[in-house]
């Protein structure tokens, strides 16, 4: 071993405490998703993991702390996925179809983020608003959806005067309220947004709709 090769214990110790915190976000992500913010209980989440409620609270501060720390991870997993998006080799067209494909498998694979998040605006975005590891982190996706935009005007074949906040909002909403509001939907109108049969109809559709604006013949309008 070299002289600055790290010390196998303490690797382990390392290794130990990033598991356990892991362990303890998974838990709590899970917890806060199902109770809410103030359902959560912080003596049950110990009980769930391998640890202790002193455990918690030293590696995260508190409860309040925790909850950030759920948030900042699930953003980070947003974030991951929108740096694998690989759009740069397709057309405009194409492009846009995948940006908002990505987007609705996440959404549908992670409805506990669609929960965290739904909780943290009736909480008016407060843990967000305060993490300086969210504020950032930015979006490699609106930098990848102004590209998108751009490449789609400079060939004539996006007319419409948006930019890539907008963008992402018109895809985010549909992907969004299709998980969020799946019961009350399903109880208002027989019909379940996330049902496996009708997932690639939604998935198409959502592709559709967003070509169809970007590309619409305003003259006609």
């Amino acid at each position: 071993m070299s002289s600055v090769d790290e010390p196998a214990p303490l690797r382990a110790r390392v290794r130990d405490a990033a598991r356990t915190k892991a362990e303890i976000l998974d838990v709590a992500t899970r917890e806060f998703a199902r109770a809410g913010y103030d359902g959560a209980r912080v003596d049950r989440i110990a009980a769930l993991t391998r640890t202790t409620k002193r455990m918690i609270y030293y590696c995260f501060g508190g409860k309040e702390q925790l909850f950030t720390a759920v948030l900042e991870r699930a953003h980070g997993v947003v974030r991951r996925v929108e740096q694998e998006l690989d759009v740069e080799h397709l057309d405009p067209v194409a492009a846009v179809r995948r940006l908002a494909e990505v987007t609705f498998d996440h959404h549908e694979a992670h409805p506990d983020f669609v929960r965290l998040v739904s909780m943290e605006n009736i909480r008016g975005a407060e843990h967000i608003a305060a993490s300086e590891k969210l504020d950032s982190i930015g979006s490699p996706a609106l930098e990848v959806t102004g590209r998108i935009l751009a490449a789609g005007r400079e060939s004539g074949l996006f007319t419409a005067d948006v930019d890539a906040v907008d963008l992402h909002a018109l895809i985010s909403s549909f992907c969004f309220f299709r998980v969020a509001n799946r019961h009350t939907f399903g109880a208002l109108f027989g019909r379940d947004l996330v049902a496996a049969g009708r997932r690639e109809h939604y998935r198409r559709m959502l592709g559709d709709m967003v070509v169809a604006y970007l590309t619409a013949d305003r003259a006609r309008v």
